[in-house]
């Protein structure tokens, strides 16, 4: 027998959610089989939260490569100031959020200055 992929697993989950919208429960399927990625959403699930849920995986990202790469630092910051601004989409920002904001916006001004600093550096060297 041969060996099974994972794109026979993903013919196999459709299969699945075709006998759930039998009974009336309605998912939403997206797929990146060239990554082996499948995200299910139910039918109530709306662009807010997937959305969190989307920059959660961001933020993983920035969090597991800390300063081992010389763009975590914007990805981080960039992500905290989508992060507060997501969970606050229907209220009010806050002063003390509103800081933390602009603190993280310094922060990317500082990492852009670098990177072009070592841009600048890496050119004169050659």
């Amino acid at each position: 027998m041969a060996e099974k992929t994972f794109s026979d697993f993903y013919q196999s989950l459709l299969d699945l959610v075709k006998s759930f919208e039998k009974k009336n429960i309605i998912l939403k399927i997206e797929e990146n089989l060239e990554s082996n990625i499948i995200r299910i959403f139910g039918e109530n699930t709306d662009s807010l939260s997937r959305a969190k849920n989307g920059i959660e995986d961001v933020s993983e990202l920035s969090y597991t490569t800390a300063e081992h790469h010389p763009y975590w630092a914007l990805l981080y910051h960039c992500t905290q100031i989508g992060k507060i601004s997501l969970d606050k989409w229907n209220d009010d920002l806050t002063t003390e959020e509103l800081d933390e904001i602009e603190w993280s916006i310094d922060e990317l001004k500082n990492t852009c200055k670098k990177l072009k600093e070592n841009l600048q550096k890496d050119r004169r060297q050659r």
